[in-house]
């Protein structure tokens, strides 16, 4: 079974594969081959707030979410089923979505991906112990790039000085940062990339509900 196969058995999840990588006992994980799997868009959020653990009102829905579904999947390849929840200890997700040649250190510290920029939601992976051939290394699209995410940030909080989280919780709670707590982070949003990419804005605003809690 190829990348090709493990795509079109994530897509009716709305799980698209973020990236991939020939994984060795350096990576923290067993050798083979690595799928990282993120929101398909559009459509993601729609299909999984429709889902049974939206609907019990029990904590955490999206992490329950994706254990059940890309377990699931990983039962289904003969693979194994990790995620970027669940600990301490936790796994090397970000160093694993770099080693993937699709996701790069942005201008403003978080990571850009090839598709999604800066709207980056890796729901888990799946590990498989044969080598798959994989596609080439994409490009950063940050090279050639007007990087509008270094001024988007109304407060400073976010840009190429390192993130000042407390700034950034008091402007989320004033009226002027209402914007970003109920559309997302302007930042985010700034990234050319981030806007073709299609996130529903309530999928957006869910994330920023939790953070800023």
């Amino acid at each position: 079974m190829g990348i090709a196969a493990i795509q079109a058995l994530a897509a009716p999840h709305f799980l698209d594969i973020f990236g991939a990588f020939h994984a060795t006992s350096e990576d923290g994980c067993a050798p083979g081959t690595l799928v990282l799997l993120s929101p398909q868009e559009p459509g993601f959020w729609p299909h999984i707030t429709a889902e049974p653990e939206f609907a019990d009102a029990a904590a955490d829905p999206i992490d329950r979410w994706s254990t059940r579904v890309i377990g699931a999947l990983a039962d289904t390849l003969g693979g194994t089923a990790l995620f970027p929840f669940g600990g301490p200890p936790y796994t090397p997700f970000i160093r694993w979505a770099e080693r993937t040649g699709r996701a790069w250190p942005s201008p403003v510290g978080m990571l850009v991906h090839d598709t999604a920029g800066l709207m980056i939601s890796i729901r888990g992976a799946v590990l498989v112990s044969n080598l798959l051939d994989l596609p080439a290394p994409s490009t950063n699209p940050c090279i050639g790039c007007a990087r509008p995410c270094l001024t988007a940030c109304p407060v400073g909080a976010l840009g190429p000085q390192p993130y000042d989280v407390p700034a950034c919780h008091v402007h989320l709670d004033s009226r002027e940062g209402l914007d970003c707590l109920t559309e997302g982070c302007l930042v985010r949003r700034a990234c050319p990339v981030s806007q073709r990419f299609g996130r529903d804005p309530a999928q957006t605003a869910h994330h920023m509900r939790h953070f800023h809690n």
